[in-house]
């Protein structure tokens, strides 16, 4: 049965959600499942923007007939051709042999690599600043390249100020039957999922995202339509505001970030040190994570946030632990800079780790690597602890 949502007078909701799902990309863990938003536009034509899950296929299609109500699809908007949103494409156009597909230079080719029917007499090609106008609304198409996909862009309704966002200003959770910012306590409840959605799917591209940014300042924007997550229709300005300081990769709060990895307990408790000491000093925002349990890309989106981060692991076999080692090439490839990063290391015959980390964070770009690095050869004697004081008195003038 159909479960769809008025967002405008004529635009309507009608995506789904998968509570089932446990893994995003299969990478990702997903406790609250995630949202597949698809918006159709009742005008003279019928315009549909972006398809959905192959999860959520069977709601996504019963919603679409029900809001089309005998009508006929006569065109569909691809505005990003990741298979969580385009994998219903085929279905669609088996159900509406008419419809005509809208989408610039570099959609057609990905269609053809992902279906097998025929796009002939179907593409409507729009490069940057084409418009469409579908009866009453008039649409402006503009190009997002690597936001987070070289083909995807952002389709802009001038009629009624809707930007449909594509994969920017999504989030990670299902809806709950409220869709909208308004209805939810974002701050509380979805924030870090937002952060955690951004930082690990689109952070690398900071730069392409600043751009996009900046088209999207020329337009008077009143409601935002991502395809994951709430439609924002008020407070843009706060999302917005997100973005701009996590593709600026600036740090959203002055803390510590402390993330240690520990074979035996010597790691932990010298984390454990260190945190009550930075608390001493004054420092209440102090995030701690067990790196064997956390997954990394929880430990992505606190890199992002905190402005100080403390890695602590232990030497193992004379090289980096694995996790710890996993853990920085993920920042490294998803562009992590402007942090402070301290260091602590542990080793029983040959601790290696304070200086192999240390290398690691020195070959990223505008990190900075604190002077006082803390080795430990298996359990923290008095002066380590002398050594330890030293440190978090350094991060906590810093941080205060």
């Amino acid at each position: 049965m159909y479960c769809f949502r008025k967002v405008t007078e004529d635009l309507y909701w009608v995506g789904g959600s998968d509570r089932r799902i446990e893994l995003f990309e299969n990478i990702f863990p997903l406790k609250d499942g995630v949202s597949y938003n698809s918006y159709l536009l009742m005008d003279e034509k019928t315009v549909l923007f972006d398809a959905a899950d192959y999860a959520v296929g069977r709601q996504f299609l019963e919603n679409v007939q029900a809001v089309l109500n005998g009508r006929s699809l006569d065109y569909l908007v691809v505005n990003h051709m990741e298979p969580d949103h385009c994998a219903m494409i085929e279905e669609l156009v088996i159900r509406y042999p008419d419809v005509q597909i809208i989408g610039n230079a570099k959609t057609f080719p990905m269609i053809d690599q992902f279906f097998g029917f025929d796009l002939e007499g179907k593409k409507v090609v729009v490069k940057e600043g084409d418009t469409f106008s579908s009866g009453k609304h008039t649409l402006h198409f503009v190009m997002a390249p690597m936001v987070h996909w070289p083909e995807a862009m952002m389709t802009y309704d001038e009629t009624d100020k809707v930007l449909f966002s594509a994969d920017a200003f999504g989030t990670f959770k299902a809806l709950n039957g409220n869709i909208f910012n308004d209805e939810i306590n974002f701050d509380r409840d979805w924030l870090d999922e937002a952060r955690r959605y951004y930082t690990n799917i689109v952070g690398k591209y900071g730069m392409q995202v600043q751009n996009v940014l900046k088209k999207a300042a020329g337009l008077d924007i009143s409601i935002i339509c991502p395809l994951h997550g709430p439609i924002w229709r008020t407070d843009l300005d706060y999302i917005i505001g997100k973005y701009d300081t996590w593709s600026k990769y600036e740090p959203e709060t002055k803390g510590v970030m402390i993330a240690y990895a520990s074979m035996y307990g010597n790691m932990e408790n010298m984390a454990e040190i260190l945190a009550s000491m930075l608390a001493e000093a004054g420092v209440r925002d102090i995030r701690m994570h067990n790196i064997s349990k956390t997954h990394v890309s929880e430990l992505i989106a606190d890199s992002f946030k905190y402005s100080h981060i403390v890695l602590a692991a232990p030497t193992y076999n004379n090289g980096i632990y694995p996790l710890m080692d996993n853990y920085l090439e993920d920042m490294k490839a998803l562009a992590l800079q402007n942090r402070t990063v301290a260091v602590l290391g542990n080793g029983t015959w040959a601790p290696q780790s304070t200086k192999l980390i240390s290398t690691k964070i020195g070959e990223m770009k505008n990190m900075k690597l604190m002077e006082t690095a803390v080795t430990i050869k298996s359990s923290v004697k008095d002066a380590q602890r002398e050594e330890l004081e030293s440190l978090s008195r350094q991060i906590a003038e810093e941080v205060l």
